[in-house]
């Protein structure tokens, strides 16, 4: 394997297991709920997503907070010091500034450790996609690939990286500015749900919409036919806002339709569980485009 280290923050809301079996590290974003603060650590020892999904659906608000200068700084000068070169891959700057504040820290700890090879890529990706991409950068290190090359696969590839995903609560959407409150309140009557992705700007775009629950998960996988590549052999991963039920209802319509054998299921975490809200439905793949 080649030798440096993939980081990557954790609204890529990768399982501990994959992290600890990618070898990458993840860098914890935070929330805010009830007035405490908390890190989004991978093993979630600071909240439960299924507590912290009740809370929501309780009526408790979270807000989220970008990584700054110094998070970034303070996980990545360890590293130099010990004589690592970094591949920073950071949540979409379409979404976040966590992106922009990586640039900040890899400029100056370049300027501090230039014998080292210290990179950082905007994602444009988010939840388990930026999770996909994150692990198949890992299976390209694997390979041995060098730093470099690991970095332009993940440029080259990242914008076919597609995001197709659903929302159960419309409220969470009007709350973050995505919606109208109107819209929200006649979508809620109607049992409308939007059906989303995240376009090449990595900003979160509304594509359509479904009757019901059943049709919008159902529409996530006629999405994937109409643009995955060679679906039976690819690695699928799905997230979700603690409706694991649904995850397995898509992730068999999945295996069902295309043969696909390897698929990850795992939570959409608290920082994008805040504004996507309990119910939220994730489905992630590459495809011809997004």
């Amino acid at each position: 394997m080649s030798e440096f280290i993939i980081l990557t923050d954790s609204s890529a809301d990768l399982s501990a297991e994959m992290v600890q079996e990618l070898g990458i590290q993840v860098l914890p974003l935070h929330f805010t709920i009830h007035d405490k603060t908390y890190s989004n650590y991978p093993d979630n020892r600071e909240m439960d997503p299924h507590a912290f999904y009740e809370m929501l659906r309780s009526g408790d608000v979270a807000t989220t907070a970008a990584l700054n200068l110094a998070d970034y700084t303070q996980s990545l000068e360890p590293l130099l010091e010990a004589g690592q070169d970094v591949l920073v891959l950071a949540f979409s700057s379409g979404l976040s500034c966590t992106y922009q504040s990586s640039c900040l820290a890899v400029e100056e700890l370049r300027e501090k450790y230039p014998q080292r090879k210290l990179y950082t890529v905007d994602t444009l990706c988010a939840s388990l996609g930026q999770g996909l991409l994150v692990y198949m950068a890992a299976q390209e290190q694997k390979k041995g690939k060098t730093i470099e090359e690991v970095r332009d696969w993940v440029e080259e590839n990242k914008l076919h990286l597609c995001h197709q995903f659903t929302v159960d609560d419309l409220m969470f959407l009007k709350r973050g500015g995505r919606i109208s409150a109107a819209t929200a309140m006649v979508g809620s009557m109607l049992q409308i749900k939007p059906v989303l992705h995240v376009d090449d700007e990595g900003h979160l775009i509304n594509i359509g919409k479904a009757r019901g629950r059943g049709a919008s998960l159902k529409s996530l996988v006629d999405k994937m036919e109409q643009t995955a590549y060679d679906p039976k052999n690819q690695t699928v991963f799905i997230s979700h806002g603690d409706c694991r039920e649904d995850a397995e209802t898509v992730a068999q319509m999945v295996r069902d339709r295309f043969g696909t054998e390897h698929i990850e299921i795992n939570y959409v975490g608290p920082v994008i569980g805040a504004h996507s809200g309990p119910g939220t439905l994730a489905l992630f793949y590459m495809g011809s485009t997004r």
